[in-house]
């Protein structure tokens, strides 16, 4: 006579297979999820750059380019932004008159790395041809 034993349960090689495969599904989804936060952060800062390094224009917009260079101060230390970011504008004359090329850039140091956002953009002077009062086109009689 045969004797048919049921089975109830796994086995010690089942369960530890299985195990594994959990703990290496598991340990995959957290390095996934790290890997989007840091992403998500430096994402942020690079957003937090940007609006910046846009203000700076902006400022530099407002006084005029020609009032900025002759200010002197061509780079700084926002105050108020961790961890701490830094500008610093280049300007370059073109040869067309009174424009210039200006680059700001921003940067920042996070976790002995410094990341860098630059931004270009064509600025207008004051006119050397208005400030030497001549008309040009107008005839008078």
């Amino acid at each position: 006579m045969t004797r048919i034993e049921n089975k109830k349960g796994f086995t010690l090689v089942e369960t530890i297979v299985a195990s594994t495969i959990l703990c290496g599904a598991v340990l995959t989804i957290g390095a996934i999820c790290s890997t989007s936060l840091t992403s998500t952060r430096l994402n942020r800062r690079y957003e937090t750059a940007l609006t910046l390094a846009d203000r700076q224009l902006s400022l530099i917009d407002y006084m005029g380019i020609d009032e900025f260079i002759s200010a002197d101060q061509m780079e700084g230390t926002f105050e108020n932004y961790e961890p701490g970011y830094t500008w610093k504008v280049t300007t370059e004359y073109e040869d067309i008159d009174s424009l210039y090329l200006v680059t700001v850039t921003i940067s920042w140091l996070e976790h002995n790395r410094v990341y860098r956002v630059s931004l270009d953009t064509m600025l207008n002077g004051i006119s050397l041809y208005a400030e030497s009062g001549t008309e040009t086109g107008t005839t008078q009689e």
